[in-house]
């Protein structure tokens, strides 16, 4: 019996060498390789800046700082997703309105976001899950379509005139929609370097965004730094440079920044993405060509008509026409044959913490239906055919006992 994991890292010899010379440097913290981390990605998602911190949910919380969301304020996020896209709105003190899924989609509804817009919305975060894409054309037609709704109360909100859009990238650096790379879809779009997603920094995330007019980037970088280190008005290693010790503290911010080790990781991870995508890609399509006489539907990583290239993060398979208890038990099965599995998501309604801000798992129906029999499989760039076969096998067994 082989034993396959769910997500293991793909670390290569690339990787150990530039934490080695990082190491070696004297230099282990925030400093010139999380620079050449940061410009790296900028010009990969060929966005206009971008920042490094310790975590996509940093991004996403940092970003709504630096756009002024706050306590009174709403932010329309996913009811099917992860928490960390929902927490981040709750750490600034403003509210999570969650939207239900279209039907059988683990996408928002875009039809229901008009309803859900007052004066108090000031963004939205849509979700790539599992590395598709969004329809971000969809999005903005909708935020222009109720500019006469949005009441700005920070010069940046001023500037946008808008809701601003917030990509929730975590799976999907790499991606493309039409001719535009994940980066450049939204306004800005945070990333996830964790330990599972398709390049790892071990921890870690960034957000990058694209340009806007009247929008300052330096100004912008500027205030992330100060955001992600204390209010710190100059970084460590600014300070070690001969007399220039001291500094000023700008406000009682936070401690999020990105460490030169991180960031060697993701340097030579984001040099070998494109080849593990294509890995990621070629096992996908294989998944696709076994299952396609199953009772099961699959999410959609590739549409040549709607021109969409996901970087193929999770492979979500639904149980056609069965429930949370058969789920469970291919899940089981699956565990006895000695392939690891998943499930994306646990709808936030049915959690405690969202439940007790009032909301119920009734009032969103597909959401559920998309969970109650959703299973992920195994899916890495590491994975070899016999492994990915052996996957298959014992998933159609599983759904055959």
């Amino acid at each position: 019996m082989m034993k396959i994991p769910f997500s293991p890292p793909d670390i290569t010899d690339a990787e150990i060498d530039e934490v080695v010379d990082t190491l070696q440097s004297g230099w282990i913290t925030t400093g010139p390789k999380t620079k050449k981390f940061e410009n790296m990605i900028t010009k990969f998602c060929m966005s206009d800046r971008t920042v490094c911190l310790d975590s996509c949910t940093s991004a996403l919380e940092m970003t709504l700082r630096v756009l002024g969301v706050k306590r009174g304020d709403e932010v329309l996020v996913p009811a099917y997703t992860y928490t960390a896209t929902a927490s981040a709105v709750c750490h600034v003190g403003a509210t999570p309105v969650l939207v239900d899924c279209m039907p059988n989609s683990v996408q928002m509804d875009y039809d229901k976001l008009p309803y859900l817009v007052n004066r108090k919305t000031k963004a939205v975060i849509p979700v790539d899950l599992g590395g598709v894409p969004c329809d971000y054309d969809k999005i903005f037609e909708i935020v222009n379509g109720v500019r006469s709704k949005f009441d700005p109360s920070t010069p940046l909100q001023e500037n946008f005139g808008r809701m601003i859009v917030l990509a929730d990238a975590a799976h999907s650096i790499g991606a493309k929609r039409g001719t535009k790379k994940v980066g450049t879809l939204a306004d800005f779009t945070a990333f996830s370097f964790h330990a599972v997603k398709n390049l790892t920094t071990g921890e870690g995330g960034a957000v990058t965004w694209r340009k806007h007019e009247g929008l300052d980037s330096d100004e912008l970088y500027k205030q992330y730094m100060l955001l992600s280190l204390h209010g710190q008005s100059k970084d460590a290693l600014a300070k070690t440079q001969l007399g220039s010790w001291e500094y000023d503290i700008i406000g009682t911010y936070f401690k999020c920044n990105m460490t030169d080790i991180m960031a060697s990781i993701g340097i030579a991870q984001l040099k070998r993405l494109p080849e593990m995508l294509k890995r990621r890609k070629k096992i996908i399509e294989f998944y696709n060509k076994e299952l396609s006489n199953q009772s099961v539907s699959m999410l959609q990583h590739f549409s040549e008509k709607e021109k969409i290239l996901s970087s193929g993060h999770l492979y979500l398979v639904k149980l056609m026409w069965q429930d949370e208890e058969y789920r469970n038990a291919v899940i089981e099965r699956m565990a006895s044959y000695g392939v690891a599995t998943n499930v994306h998501y646990k709808p936030l309604p049915m959690m405690t913490a969202y439940k007790r801000m009032g909301y119920h798992i009734d009032d969103f129906p597909n959401a559920f239906n998309m969970y109650k029999n959703e299973i992920t499989l195994p899916l890495y760039s590491k994975m070899t055919d016999e492994q990915a076969q052996y996957v298959m096998e014992s998933f159609k067994r599983a759904i055959r006992d």
